[in-house]
Order: structure tokens, then C-alpha cells, then sequence
């Protein structure tokens, strides 16, 4: 299986941008507003980045092969390469990292801080909503969408509504916001996308979901 150049180039700025939070002491900040241990959260963020690259498949479905002069540009200069060729059909995953581990956080805090259903689900769906608008299939790629949109978004959304809690109303309503928004609300588009897989909470979205569960607890 190959790994494109632009997926491993991501993976190392995640990598970078985690260790220099950890330097700056970002991550005792994160730790005290989330109420958590210093290690789960180091555990959940280092989990969640060395899982990205585990997509465990779902299902599958018949697609479209895209028009050449529909490829991104950057296949151009080699930096997107689908790890297998397409064959007129799309395996669909979810991503451990920015997928399965996420949700399961996501729950945690939720039981943890004892938050409302109705808070929450109303956090969830303003970050989809805005998912869902700013990001956009990328044929033979998958969805990408603006890095700190996600971010910005549940920050917002959870200091206008969780009040004492917008810390982990943050982490929930922006990861799985995204989750929601610029994957779940996107499958009918696989079809139109000619990629040979597709991973929910991977891909174009995962440097979004991650960042935003960090960036959007510091900024709440």
C-alpha cells in the first residue's frame, strides 16, 4: 500500500504541532478545563494521530470515475495519490484516529461532565451545519475542508451555550460536528467522487477534527 507524500507531509505537522503544545505547557491547560489527567489527554492526542492512518472498512458502493481535467491539481506534482487504483467502486471506512477514538472521547466527556442531551445536540449540529457549508468533495480525492473553521466554530458555539461547561461541550461539538457535517452529510457525494475508499473521519477531515478538538477546548 503507498502512502502519498501529502498524507505523510500532515502527519509530521500534526506531529510537530502536538510536541510544541506539549513544550508550551498548552496541554496542561486543555487538561485543567477538561478536568482529566495530564496522561489521558496525552494518551488521547498521540492515540488519535497514530490511528489515523488505521481505516477499518465498512462497506461498499459503485461510483463514478471523474474526468481527468477534474483531478486535483495537485495530483500534478505527485503529492495526492490514492493508495490503491480506482476500480468503479468505493470501500467505505472510518478512521480509528479521527474517527473511533473521537466519538468514544466524546461520549466520555459527555457522561463525565454530566452535560444536557439537548446542549450537546444543539453544539453538534450549529459546527455540521457549518461543516457541511464550508467544506466540498474533492473528485478522486474525498472531502476537504478549511483547517480552523471547525475550530473557530465550536468555540463559539460552546462559550454562546455551555457556559461552565464550554470546555467539553467544545471537544463535542466540534469533533463530532465535523464528523457529521463534512463526512456523514457528504456519503452522497462518494458516489461522484471516484476515490477507491473513503474513511469517515479520515483524509481531507482529520487534520480538522483533531485540531479542532484541541484548538476549540483552548479557545472556550
Amino acid at each position: 500500500m503507498r502512502i502519498s507524500p501529502l498524507h505523510f507531509l500532515a502527519f509530521l505537522f500534526l506531529a510537530g504541532f502536538l510536541l510544541a503544545f506539549i513544550q508550551v505547557g498548552v496541554v496542561t491547560l486543555a487538561v485543567e478545563k477538561l478536568g482529566l489527567s495530564t496522561g489521558a489527554v496525552v494518551v488521547l492526542l498521540f492515540g488519535s494521530l497514530l490511528g489515523s492512518g488505521v481505516n477499518l472498512p465498512l462497506f461498499t458502493v459503485a461510483a463514478e470515475a471523474p474526468p481527468p481535467i477534474q483531478r486535483h491539481p495537485l495530483y500534478q506534482l505527485g503529492m495526492l495519490r490514492p493508495r490503491r487504483p480506482f476500480t468503479g467502486s468505493t470501500v467505505v471506512a472510518i478512521n480509528l484516529g479521527g474517527g473511533l477514538i473521537p466519538i468514544g472521547f466524546a461520549a466520555y466527556l459527555w457522561v463525565h461532565h454530566g452535560l444536557p442531551l439537548t446542549l450537546v445536540l444543539a453544539a453538534v449540529l450549529v459546527v455540521a451545519a457549518i461543516s457541511y457549508a464550508t467544506s466540498r468533495p474533492v473528485p478522486g480525492v474525498g472531502v476537504s475542508m478549511p483547517l480552523f473553521i471547525g475550530p473557530v466554530a465550536a468555540a463559539v458555539t460552546a462559550l454562546l451555550l455551555g457556559g461552565e461547561k464550554s470546555a467539553p461541550l467544545a471537544y463535542i461539538g466540534g469533533t463530532l460536528g465535523v464528523l457529521v457535517g463534512a463526512d456523514l452529510l457528504r456519503i452522497g457525494d462518494i458516489r461522484r467522487m471516484g476515490t477507491p475508499q473513503a474513511a469517515i473521519g479520515g483524509a481531507g477531515t482529520f487534520d480538522g477534527i483533531y485540531i479542532t478538538g484541541i484548538v476549540a477546548v483552548l479557545l472556550a
